[in-house]
């Protein structure tokens, strides 16, 4: 008897999470609330004292409490609607182009005649994520310091603004050479801020050159904040990292560690093995002789590429792409249209200027 009981009691906990998730849903539904919001739900389970009132649903907004003569269950909801991107907010989505892409801002470019192939509010300024890492490189690497300078990871490296995890823990120590390799290829946080935070004359000064550079190769509508892209105050336009990746292109170093496909590091008694951010970079029918991702929600899903497709050497830049694939997806469809079509018929331009972010 005592079993049965049990398991009784067992069934009936479970009927009633049933009714209460069908109840939750119920009350989305009347609310308008989208599958993007019932993804994001946050659950917290509070089991209280016994009770002896009946069965009932107190709320089905922000909580719902079910109430039985066994105990009563408290489980409360909190949604968090998903935060909208820069471009979202300026309505840059709203623009359509010929190929359907799903970047709200894109750029190809030839890059021997800098012709302009495909653009789509390509002047919009925002934040462009870890695309900033690029910089990061370009600033390491024509500095000249020693690569093999071992440099240990500190509690200034982990990151206090979007809280994102990394492998490096506090008190790694790696070579610049091996952080500048993670920073590029993995796009490691830790990695990137602490080749900013040793440079000589510390992080403020290595941020100032970042921006000195950005002007220097007339990237006007360029700021940076940090290293990493991990703040949203880092903003860049299409144009003015076309001309980045044109320039970050010129160099090997550069070309080698961002294109690389994996890397091993050796951490203590452990082997940590790091792969490419970019899945693009082990496709065979791809030509990549440079790249970077990025992404903080305020920018959306970012990709730069430097590229060889039909005999032609491309520089291809999306931003705020709504899904995780979805930049890649944008990058095969500007692959096969330039592909399918004549040199000539080559030509988008795409403009919502009224509606760019200016900060």
């Amino acid at each position: 008897m005592q079993a049965i009981s049990t398991m009784s009691k067992q069934i009936l906990n479970r009927a009633l999470k049933i009714v209460g998730f069908l109840a939750l849903f119920a009350a989305l539904a009347a609310s308008g609330a989208n599958a993007t919001t019932a993804k994001s739900v946050i659950v917290k389970k509070h089991h209280v004292a016994k009770s002896t009132a009946s069965k009932k649903i107190v709320s089905i907004r922000k909580s719902v409490r079910f109430e039985t003569g066994i105990k009563r269950r408290t489980v409360v909801y909190a949604f968090v609607p998903a935060k909208p991107s820069f471009g979202q907010i300026a309505g840059l989505h709203s623009v359509q182009d010929p190929l359907d892409l799903k970047s709200s801002v894109a750029l190809v470019i030839d890059q021997d005649t800098h012709e302009v192939l495909f653009s789509k509010n390509d002047q919009a300024v925002v934040p462009i994520a870890s695309l900033t890492k690029l910089m990061t490189g370009v600033i390491i690497s024509g500095a000249k310091l020693p690569m093999d300078e071992m440099i240990t990871v500190t509690q200034d490296d982990v990151d206090t603004e979007k809280h994102s995890s990394s492998r490096l823990r506090v008190g790694t120590t790696l070579t610049r050479g091996e952080l500048l390799h993670l920073a590029l290829m993995s796009s490691e946080n830790r990695a990137a801020h602490a080749l900013g935070r040793t440079y000589p004359g510390g992080l403020a000064t290595f941020v100032s050159l970042m921006n000195a550079k950005a002007k220097m190769l007339g990237m006007n509508n360029t700021s940076y904040a940090e290293p990493t892209g991990l703040s949203s105050r880092n903003q860049s336009s299409a144009q003015d990292l076309a001309t980045l990746v044109n320039a970050a292109h010129g160099d090997p170093m550069l070309r080698e560690l961002t294109t690389s496909t994996g890397y091993q590091v050796a951490v203590g008694n452990r082997t940590l093995q790091f792969n490419n951010t970019n899945r693009l970079v082990k496709n065979p029918e791809w030509d990549i002789g440079l790249q970077k991702t990025g992404y903080i929600t305020e920018a959306g899903q970012c990709l730069v590429m430097q590229t060889k497709i039909a005999g032609r050497k491309l520089i291809m830049v999306f931003l705020d792409s709504a899904g995780k694939l979805s930049r890649l997806g944008d990058a095969e469809r500007v692959r096969r249209w330039v592909e399918s079509n004549p040199v000539a018929d080559q030509k988008v331009r795409i403009s919502a200027s009224a509606k760019q972010i200016n900060g």
